[in-house]
């Protein structure tokens, strides 16, 4: 028997496939006519033969699952990023405690702990746009940002970013006047970075949910501005 993880990993891969192809099979000899049941896709079910698998070895304690996917729907992402720049938009006495003390600011808001304990918020203005990159690996401030994009752990995205910054934004769509200064920030496990965009035109009036819905998830990161109207945004 394998016992290095790379083969206990083999082996349970392999158990829930043929967990999988079992249940199919056992459904089949008894005639079962599945017809009018919505079955999920294959990687699905191979996802969930597989939590089954791991739950019933004890690998894996189920409510513990289901309390981090939970987590990360509703209560760790880009949402939470952008309500605090919704705020800092519309309180400039919080938007100053942001940028002073950013972990104290973002903690006003309940939100902090692994992956954001020492966070610096950075803003964009007129003559000054931000941009975040990890060069080492993908640091990233999981409880404003949620989990990092693939772009944003890819070699390219993390050498280029400090050669040619400008070259990079306008990959992806951002094109920067030639009096407007780039500064890269590099975050690391010690510290991470958030961008602050700078509010768009037209938005006077709107309050601070409305305001948050504008925000993305690229703008915090720096690759792009904040429209007046939400775009989409790069997976």
């Amino acid at each position: 028997m394998d016992t290095t993880r790379r083969g206990m990993l083999k082996t349970v891969a392999t158990a829930a496939g043929a967990a999988v192809t079992h249940d199919l099979a056992h459904a089949q000899d008894q005639g079962h006519d599945h017809s009018h049941q919505a079955v999920p896709s294959d990687p699905a079910l191979r996802v969930k033969s597989l939590e089954s698998l791991l739950v019933e070895k004890g690998l894996v304690d189920r409510a513990a699952l289901d309390t981090l996917i939970d987590s990360y729907e509703h209560k760790v992402g880009p949402r939470n990023g952008a309500r605090v720049v919704a705020r800092a938009w519309a309180d400039p006495a919080y938007k100053q405690r942001l940028l002073t003390n950013s972990d104290a600011a973002i903690a006003e808001l309940g939100y902090g702990g692994m992956q954001g304990e020492h966070m610096v918020v950075v803003e964009n203005t007129a003559k000054v746009h931000n941009l975040v990159v990890c060069t080492l690996c993908s640091c990233y401030p999981w409880p404003v940002l949620g989990l990092p994009p693939v772009w944003y752990k890819s070699a390219p995205y993390r050498s280029r970013s400090v050669i040619d910054p400008r070259g990079v934004l306008r990959e992806f769509g951002l094109e920067l006047a030639d009096d407007v200064e780039v500064r890269v920030w590099d975050s690391t496990a010690e510290l991470r970075y958030l961008v602050l965009p700078e509010r768009p035109a037209g938005t006077e009036k709107m309050n601070e949910p409305e305001l948050a819905a504008l925000v993305t998830r690229d703008s915090m990161v720096g690759v792009a501005k904040v429209a007046a109207q939400r775009e989409g945004v790069r997976a």
